[in-house]
C-alpha cells in the first residue's frame, strides 16, 4: 500500500477511535469485534516490504519490537483509564476519561520519542511500524476493557457449560 494511503488509514483509525472513546458506548461482548481492526492493521503492516530498514535491520527490528511492546503497555494503561460501569438495568457501558486523554498524550509523546531516537541513529521508520504498534495498542486496550467489563456481566447459568446438563 502506498505511504499516503497508510497515513490516511492511520489518521482515520486514530480519529475514529478518539471520537468513539469519549462517547458512552454499550459494551459488546462479541470477541470478533475486538479483533477486526487490529487484525486488519497488523495484516497491512506485515505485508509492507518496508517494515524494516534494509540498511539497519537489527536496529530497525529492535525499534519495531520495542515500539510494539511500549504500545502494549500503553494500551493496558489506556484500558485501565477507561470508565466501565453497569447502569440500573444491567447494561454495561464504557467511556474515556480525562486520564484517557492524558494516556493518549503520553502515547503520542512516546511514539515521537521513538521516531526521534531512530532518526538520530539513522534508522528509517515507516508507517508499517506505526500500523503494527497501533494494532497492538487497540488489541490490548480492547482486551483490558473487556476483562474489566466482565466483572459486571452476569454469571452463566448452572448447567450451560459445553451442553452437559449440570456437569462442569
Amino acid at each position: 500500500m502506498p505511504a499516503v494511503a497508510n497515513v490516511v488509514l492511520i489518521i482515520a483509525v486514530v480519529g475514529y477511535v478518539l471520537f468513539r472513546q469519549f462517547q458512552a458506548r454499550r459494551w459488546n461482548p462479541n470477541p470478533r469485534r475486538l479483533l477486526v481492526v487490529p487484525a486488519v492493521l497488523a495484516f497491512m503492516a506485515l505485508r509492507d516490504p518496508h517494515l524494516l530498514d534494509s540498511h539497519h535491520e537489527a536496529l530497525s527490528a529492535a525499534f519495531l519490537i520495542g515500539g510494539v511492546l511500549v504500545e502494549i503497555g500503553l494500551g493496558a494503561a489506556w484500558g485501565f483509564t477507561t470508565r466501565v460501569w453497569a447502569d440500573a438495568d444491567g447494561t454495561i457501558w464504557s467511556k474515556g476519561t480525562k486520564a484517557s486523554f492524558f494516556a493518549w498524550i503520553g502515547m503520542l509523546a512516546v511514539r515521537i520519542g521513538l521516531y526521534a531516537a531512530a532518526a538520530a541513529l539513522g534508522v528509517a521508520q515507516g508507517q508499517a511500524g506505526l500500523l503494527l504498534a497501533l494494532a497492538a495498542l487497540l488489541l490490548v486496550r480492547g482486551a483490558v476493557v473487556t476483562w474489566r467489563a466482565r466483572e459486571f456481566a452476569p454469571a452463566p447459568a448452572y448447567g450451560t457449560y459445553g451442553g452437559s446438563a449440570g456437569i462442569l
